[in-house]
């Protein structure tokens, strides 16, 4: 897996670079209300705002009360937490891009959920391959996440935009999800729920290419409003996933370390 992800990265390099589309900002309901330009795909982000906020409050109390915790260890804690909070800050970078949509704004909608999707393949890491090595890829995975979010930045102010790295971290972060999730099962139960979220979140992105077509079928509700309601509800249904799940008996029985099973619910 390891040489295939060096071989993806390696294909976006000598790929023709594929530029930002000026026709990306131009969305389908563009209706202005109470002063707020595009006012659905603006407020639409206030799902993305309770669906985060109230995903940190659960890892947070998970944090505060160890023995009630749904954790195996106090680190594994650390990506969903990352996770919740750059879906905080994506309600706002992409509501902040949406009143005005263009590049200089765009840059602010893709780092939180660059993040976000980073921070979700360490968690699906720890908890499928190597409780231990989980949270400490999650630093090189959130600086790759990053790098290729301002890489596409600054490819655009150069004149020669440059989007090949970003689509590999929004769309391969997702297929190793998948992989990781088919050939390592998970510690916990509930722990197929992650494939449900991941099929919300391709309907969501169908939606959104769909932004026209379902602007002018329904007359209400624009494919980009209904991407940003569906995404939201793929994170709760991963928060509920936490919320339910428990440490498997056989998984816990493997692991030798004292400290491991110390922070076990």
């Amino acid at each position: 897996m390891g040489v295939f992800s060096i071989g993806i990265v390696l294909v976006a390099s000598i790929v023709s670079p594929i530029p930002q589309s000026m026709a990306y900002h131009q969305f389908a309901d563009q209706h202005t209300y109470w002063g707020v330009q595009n006012f659905f795909n603006v407020v639409s982000n206030l799902a993305f705002l309770l669906s985060g906020v109230a995903g940190v409050i659960f890892i947070g109390g998970s944090l505060q009360s160890p023995a009630h915790s749904v954790f195996i260890t106090r680190s594994e804690h650390w990506p969903y937490l990352i996770f919740f909070l750059s879906v905080v800050m994506a309600c706002f970078g992409s509501a902040y891009y949406h009143w005005a949509p263009d590049n200089d704004r765009l840059l602010w909608d893709r780092l939180p959920i660059a993040i976000a999707l980073m921070a979700l393949l360490a968690a699906t890491f720890s908890e499928r391959v190597s409780l231990k090595l989980g949270p400490r890829l999650m630093p090189l995975f959130i600086l790759l996440g990053v790098g290729s979010v301002l890489y596409w930045y600054w490819s655009e102010q150069m004149g020669a935009g440059n989007l090949n790295f970003y689509i590999v971290v929004q769309f391969y972060s997702l297929l190793l999800i998948v992989l990781l999730s088919l050939f390592f099962s998970s510690r916990y139960r509930r722990g197929a729920d992650i494939y449900v979220a991941l099929i919300l979140y391709a309907i969501a992105k169908l939606a959104e290419i769909m932004d026209q077509e379902i602007y002018d079928l329904t007359q209400i509700i624009s494919g980009h409003t209904l991407k940003h309601l569906l995404a939201a509800l793929a994170i709760c249904w991963i928060l509920r996933m936490l919320r339910k799940r428990e440490p498997l008996p056989e998984k816990l029985s493997g692991l030798s370390n004292p400290d491991i099973l110390s922070n076990s619910a």
